[in-house]
């Protein structure tokens, strides 16, 4: 599984580097063709490890309920978020990942409901839904990718 800590922490520095240098305007921008913007693919991608991890295995989120229910599937930009809210997300980019290393080596997720995702996933244990969190965020990656070219030719 520290393999699959060493991605999650790799694809969260990438999703830092866009939010350092993408420029605000750019960030909150969303293309003709898309239903979402840059920010809300990494916010979403900040909130879904506590939707499959901790409350799949019916324990408290470790981050804020409202950022949860704001950018969780299903959800859409609402405007753009405060500074306060950005630096939240920023910092959780990376001690959200070490909080869920702490909680599976201490063995924390031990009662884990049973889902199928969207993409059909079917998801049976902690270790299921942290391998499909790796594929969950290279698809955001990829959308975020898609969303720079479009605002860089739009």
């Amino acid at each position: 599984m520290d393999k699959i800590f060493d991605i999650l922490l790799k694809n969260r520095t990438i999703l830092h580097t866009f939010l350092q240098n993408t420029p605000k305007e750019d960030l909150f921008k969303i293309p003709e063709g898309f239903n979402n913007n840059i920010w809300w693919n990494i916010a979403h991608v900040v909130v879904t490890p506590q939707l499959l991890l901790y409350k799949l295995s019916g324990l408290d989120f470790t981050i804020e309920e409202e950022l949860v229910n704001k950018y969780k599937k299903g959800t859409f930009p609402e405007g753009e978020p405060s500074e306060a809210e950005m630096e939240k997300i920023m910092t959780y980019l990376f001690s959200t990942v070490e909080q869920i290393q702490q909680d599976y080596e201490r063995g924390t997720f031990k009662n884990f409901q049973e889902y199928m995702t969207t993409p059909k996933v079917g998801l049976n244990s902690v270790e299921d839904a942290l391998q499909f969190n790796v594929f969950h965020e290279g698809l955001h990656l990829g959308s975020i990718l898609a969303l720079k070219r479009a605002l860089a030719s739009g």
